[in-house]
């Protein structure tokens, strides 16, 4: 039987990057695509063939971009769309894809489509989003992404006289992936971004797109429907592009997230992590080779993303207590290391104490898995975290280039 060619993105090697702190190419302290493009031939010489970025979309910024308040517009801070071209092209130049984040399970509460379904009820907007004029009731066990800091996923609006719902921050409303308008929409914005050249997209929150909003109106009804639907019109429009999943599921869960390979391409292995670092704490690698016999085999074409750590917190919720508790005791001993009780806010290196041996093995061993390798911007030079920043952002520090000022960062004056 004639091996199977592969698909060019289950031989890439990956690399995550947050524009606004990457490089700052204009000097206001802020990193942005002209940065970014500077940067280019070190990332083809390190060997990166697919660069993802974060959302770099206009915003208010206030969960990192993921609040994103126009799907088609650069966020003024990063640069115009000119500057996005040139780096794509220029990307494209040194042999580097570019997928980008597709963050369409909520829009910020700025977004003109909310605006206009909190005033009118009679718009169609109103039925992008779940709504109920009653407290609606939570389904046993349903809980925000952020237990501790948002304590309920309905939030009453006083313009609307009505309850919208968010399984994110309150200023995050959740779209309705029911209606048929809301997924027009997506593929508008599939669309748009495929005609500029991207490779494809990190779809965020891929569960809860299409998960039970407890509403009968909200609920799809084939799910998985929705993600063939994305996943066939990307391939219509770019043939081979690729659709990379956020799915923190249990591994008999996370499988259906590839169908048949018509669905998603590529899943981030958050439950391989967990073990990796299990091993890692015991000093024993019966827990990696634990972690790798619960992934269930993916379709043809189709793979996991391994990784150490990606810009969240390392999140320990699906895995036993025991394992959590090793783990935690070795890296994470102290409170302020520790996000949302179920995760790690820290970044390889200082978890591995800085030894180089150490970061090599680790490394070579998402390197010599099947499936491609992921990268978090930083991690390749053992870069630390900030512990005095709030949440997530603990990880999602400045790169560092130099021992100049700044770390090279930028030439921004402090102020």
């Amino acid at each position: 039987m004639p091996n199977r060619s592969s698909s060019w993105y289950e031989e890439a090697v990956i690399y995550s990057i947050d524009v606004e702190k990457f490089a700052d190419g204009n000097g206001d302290g802020i990193g942005d695509f002209v940065g970014l493009t500077e940067k280019l031939t070190y990332l083809s010489e390190l060997g990166i063939t697919c660069i993802w970025l974060l959302p770099f979309y206009r915003s208010p910024d206030r969960d990192n971009g993921y609040d994103v308040s126009d799907f088609y517009s650069i966020n003024p801070k990063v640069g115009t769309l000119d500057d996005f071209l040139t780096f794509l092209h220029s990307a494209g130049e040194h042999g580097i894809r570019v997928i980008i984040d597709l963050v369409v399970n909520h829009t910020s509460d700025q977004h003109p489509w909310f605006q206009a379904a909190r005033r009118d009820d009679e718009t169609r907007y109103r039925g992008y989003y779940v709504w109920s004029a009653d407290p609606p009731p939570v389904a046993s066990g349903a809980r925000s992404i952020f237990p501790g800091e948002v304590d309920s996923l309905w939030t009453y609006d006083e313009v609307a006289r009505a309850y919208y719902f968010h399984s994110f921050y309150e200023f995050q409303p959740e779209l309705n992936a029911a209606n048929p308008r809301v997924r027009e929409e997506i593929l508008r914005i599939v669309d748009y971004w495929i005609a500029f050249g991207v490779s494809g997209f990190r779809l965020d929150a891929a569960p809860l797109i299409i998960a039970d909003k407890g509403l009968e109106h909200a609920n799809p009804r084939d799910p998985h429907g929705i993600l063939r639907e994305i996943g066939s019109y990307l391939q219509s429009r770019r043939p081979g592009g690729v659709l990379l999943g956020e799915v923190n599921l249990p591994p008999e869960a996370s499988d259906a997230y590839f169908g048949e390979g018509d669905q998603l391409q590529l899943l981030l292995n958050f439950m391989l992590a967990c073990y990796l670092f299990a091993g890692f704490a015991r000093e024993d690698a019966a827990s990696i080779n634990q972690g790798l016999s619960l992934l269930p085999e993916p379709p043809p074409g189709c793979g996991w993303v391994n990784f150490l750590r990606n810009l969240d917190e390392l999140d320990f919720s699906r895995v036993p207590a025991d394992l959590k508790k090793n783990v935690f005791d070795a890296f994470a001993p102290q409170e302020e290391m520790q996000a949302f009780g179920r995760g790690i806010r820290r970044r390889v290196a200082p978890m591995l104490n800085g030894e180089q041996r150490r970061l090599e093995l680790a490394f070579s061993i998402i390197f010599s898995l099947g499936g491609p390798p992921l990268i978090v911007y930083g991690d390749e030079i053992g870069i630390g975290e900030d512990l005095s920043q709030p949440g997530r952002n603990a990880v999602r520090v400045p790169m560092q280039w130099s021992a100049e000022r700044n770390a090279g960062f930028s030439g921004a004056s402090a102020g």
